[in-house]
C-alpha cells in the first residue's frame, strides 16, 4: 500500500484548515492559479498565494511548468493522498493535535458543501452514494486489522478500470478510526 506519511515539517504545513482545503482541491479537481483559487474560495489572492507557497515549501504541492507563464504560475498536487498514523507522531502530541483539529474543521467545511449539492446528483450517484456512521468495540489491536483491511480495499480501487471510463467521477473516501472513549 502507498502511505505518503507527512514528515514532521510537513505537518506543520498541513495544520491550517485552509492549506488542507486548498491542497484537497488541487487534488480533486486538477492544476490552478492562485487567482482562480481565490475567487473559487473567496479568499484574496495573496493570502491564498502565500498558502500555496507553504503547501510547496513543504512538498505538497509543485508549480505545474507546463501550465504556467511568467505571469501565471500553475499549481498541482505532489500526491494523491495524505494517511497521517498518529503512532508515529507520538513524541510531537501538539503538532498532531494541531494537525488533526485543522483536519476536522476542513471536513465539516467540506461536508457542508457537499450536503448542497449531492442531491442534485443523477439517480444512479445517489444510489451509490452513502453515508456511513457506526460505533464498535474493539480493541487498539482488532482496531488496527480493520484499518489495514479498508485501506487494501481502498488501495485496490485506487487504478481501478473504470477509471478511464467517461462516466467515471471522482470519488471521496473518508475513513477515521478512533477511541471515543
Amino acid at each position: 500500500m502507498i502511505s505518503p506519511e507527512p514528515t514532521t515539517a510537513q505537518l506543520r504545513v498541513l495544520s491550517h484548515p485552509t492549506r488542507l482545503a486548498l491542497l484537497r482541491r488541487l487534488r480533486s479537481d486538477g492544476p490552478a492559479t492562485a487567482r482562480a483559487l481565490g475567487r473559487e474560495f473567496a479568499i484574496d489572492s495573496g493570502a491564498i498565494s502565500y498558502h500555496l507557497r507553504r503547501l510547496a515549501e513543504g512538498g505538497q504541492i509543485v508549480e505545474d511548468v507546463e501550465r504556467g507563464t511568467r505571469r501565471e504560475r500553475w499549481w498541482r498536487a505532489a500526491e494523491a493522498f495524505t494517511q497521517f498514523e498518529t503512532a508515529r507522531h507520538h513524541d510531537h502530541d501538539q503538532l498532531s493535535r494541531e494537525y488533526l483539529q485543522a483536519v476536522v474543521l476542513s471536513k465539516a467545511d467540506e461536508l457542508q458543501r457537499i450536503a448542497s449539492t449531492v442531491a442534485a446528483s443523477p439517480q444512479d450517484w445517489l444510489d451509490a452514494t452513502t453515508f456511513f456512521d457506526s460505533e464498535l468495540s474493539l480493541t487498539a489491536t482488532a482496531t488496527e486489522e480493520l484499518k489495514q483491511e479498508l485501506l487494501a480495499v481502498i488501495d485496490r480501487y485506487r487504478d481501478h478500470p473504470c477509471a478511464d471510463s467517461d462516466d467515471a467521477r471522482r470519488v471521496a473516501a473518508h475513513l477515521q478510526l478512533y477511541p471515543r472513549s
